[in-house]
């Protein structure tokens, strides 16, 4: 009975994982792969259009009445560089302590920003990531604020608005920046800009009316992007399109299907947020509050294709010889989970602290990361947090697995009393059944005692591989030695001798030393108890650790660092436990077995 209970659970246990595998890296992998190859040939063909003559943010068609203006950029790519397309507009510069880049004059556009505190390698020379950028770049994304007018109202600040500002202004968190426009209907607008020190704007519009009759007119803002990531929206992590307004709540929409769908319309709304987001950063409107609005989230395949989160508010009167003031923030930086709490109190910004995808089980992944973070706070590395976490789990866990682990050394002292049953009626399987529950109740064991360990440790394994998947603070943090990010694979493999044979391996032999650790830890713990008699599931049982060691190797060190801890943990706890119980431990008897040289059939 025990042999065939730790056989299944083995084999539920593999089944799980290889499953995990599969959705967690390979399939992203492959998407990833396919992904690139339909990026480079939009690239190639925008280049092609780019090249036939058009100009980089011309108008591709009529703007509807009452309609958000056409995005700009749609229609050309241009091969230039960054800086190249920077140059091609006036700009008003911002330098924060989290932020440096610039704002648009023409459209008064977030198109120019880039993450002081994050870098795209773990490499000290790596360049600062790149959150927007141009809309003329491949990989064109912006934040845009507008107005929507009418014949009354005559020209409105849009996408191709040029904006007048005062000197050489800086935007920073003690100098907001204020931008004018003025038209021929007796309309000035103007913008006010400021930002505080981490990744929160503030826009706030003032329309002034020196006409003679009153007017109407509509405030809209859109959040676009031209390219989506490599690898979005896996299994365990959204990326896409998001928002949270009105009475719907939270709206998602991946990539792939809003491509399918076209466009997705909740219903209006007086509050919530929308925006794009991806693994670590994210861009996002929150319309004013006095207004209600419209949400949408659209794919555009005119000119170039292009993803969107918009709103559209309704019309805003503004009497003659009076002014009106509407305000917007935008939000676009990295999710930190202390900062994006933060923003959604302080600001009382409806559920903002969605932006970050904890998933359906959030219950046990933010107490998971609150752990990890109050003892990062307290040990200065994520690593040393991870296995203190380890050791408060144990503790929370341990009379319900010092039971388990009693149960099954207890399975052990009356193994010569189950193999009498066995023998003595193994013509009987029915009679055989009712011994062995009987020499249960006897004894006070519960067979299936032994599965606690194992079930407890599947929704911890499953909440740090969120955590470390998912949260900012974890990607580039270091543990030890040549652990430089614990969110990243163990970059070491056997095969080149940890990197002292200069050759690039593939990756199913990026083997690296704490999978190795890992591996080594899981074969002593399955050591510590008899051996199967069965031959496969002794074979099974040798080579799970093998099979694990490999499977291991693709995911973040952090998790296999758990892993191998929680092993020698166990491996220490089953040990008291069963010299407490007076139940033989076999690991060493298993061990020399193991090496010892098996007699010939002649002998």
């Amino acid at each position: 009975m025990e042999n065939n209970r730790n056989f299944f659970i083995t084999i539920a246990l593999s089944v799980l994982i290889l499953a995990v595998w599969q959705y967690f890296y390979v399939l992203p992998r492959s998407e990833a792969q396919r992904e690139a190859a339909r990026i480079e040939q939009q690239r190639v063909e925008e280049q092609k259009k780019a090249a036939g003559g058009t100009n980089p943010g011309d108008t591709a068609t009529p703007v509807a009445p009452g309609a958000i203006p056409n995005a700009p950029g749609t229609d050309a790519v241009t091969p230039a560089g960054r800086e190249q397309a920077l140059a091609t507009s006036k700009r008003v510069k911002i330098d924060t302590p989290s932020l440096e880049g610039s704002i648009n004059l023409t459209g008064a556009r977030l198109d120019d920003l880039r993450l002081k505190h994050y870098t795209e390698t773990v490499d000290k020379n790596s360049p600062e990531i790149s959150l927007l950028n141009p809309a003329v770049l491949p990989n064109g994304y912006y934040a845009e604020i507008g107005f929507v007018g009418n014949d009354k109202t005559g020209a409105v600040p849009g996408p191709e608005t040029v904006w007048s500002v005062d000197g050489n202004a800086t935007l920073t968190p003690t100098t907001p920046v204020t931008l004018t426009y003025s038209n021929d209907k007796g309309l000035t607008f103007k913008r006010t800009f400021s930002v505080d020190t981490n990744y929160m704007f503030t826009v706030s519009d003032t329309v002034q009316n020196s006409g003679a009759a009153s007017v109407s007119l509509s405030n809209y803002g859109r959040v676009t992007r031209f390219d989506k990531p490599a690898v979005a929206s896996t299994y365990v992590l959204h990326e896409g399109l998001i928002g949270f307004t009105g009475t719907e709540g939270l709206q998602e929409h991946k990539y792939a299907s809003i491509e399918k769908d076209k466009q997705a319309t909740p219903g209006k709304s007086t509050d919530g947020w929308l925006g794009i987001t991806d693994k670590y950063w994210a861009v996002t409107l929150v319309p004013s509050e006095k207004q209600p609005f419209q949400p949408r989230y659209a794919y555009f395949e005119d000119g170039r294709h292009r993803y969107q989160s918009d709103f559209l508010t309704d019309p805003i009167t503004v009497d003659a010889g009076q002014s009106a003031t509407v305000e917007s923030e935008i939000f676009a930086g990295a999710k930190e989970v202390a900062k994006i709490n933060a923003y959604a109190e302080d600001r009382h910004i409806k559920r903002f602290d969605l932006l970050i995808d904890w998933g359906w089980f959030h219950f046990i992944t933010k107490p998971m990361f609150w752990l990890i973070d109050t003892l990062y706070k307290f040990f200065g590395n994520f690593g040393l947090a991870i296995l203190a976490t380890t050791v408060i789990v144990k503790a929370l866990f341990f009379p319900l697995a010092n039971k388990s682990y009693a149960s099954m050394a207890n399975m052990k002292k009356v193994q010569p009393k189950m193999l009498e049953i066995r023998e003595k009626y193994a013509d009987d399987k029915m009679k055989q059944q009712q011994a062995m529950m009987e020499l249960y109740k006897t004894e006070k064991i519960n067979p299936l005692a032994g599965c606690w360990p194992v079930a407890l440790q599947i929704p911890v394994f499953f909440s740090l591989y969120k955590v470390l998947y998912i949260t900012i603070e974890m990607r580039h943090a270091p543990f030890f030695g040549w652990i430089q990010d614990l969110a990243a694979p163990d970059p070491t493999s056997i095969f080149n001798l940890f990197g002292l044979v200069p050759v690039t391996l593939p990756h199913m032999l990026m083997i690296g030393v704490w999978p190795l650790i890992m591996g080594v830890t899981m074969f002593l713990q399955m050591r510590m108890n008899p051996t199967p008699p069965d031959p496969t599931q002794a074979a099974i049982f040798t080579w799970m650790p093998v099979i694990f060691t490999f499977m291991m190797a693709g995911f973040p060190a952090g998790l296999v660092i758990y892993w191998a801890w929680n092993n020698t943990l166990s491996i220490l706890q089953q040990g008291v436990i069963m010299k407490r119980q007076g139940a033989k431990i076999e690991l060493w008897d298993n061990l020399v077995a193991l090496f010892r040289k098996k007699p010939s059939p002649a002998e």
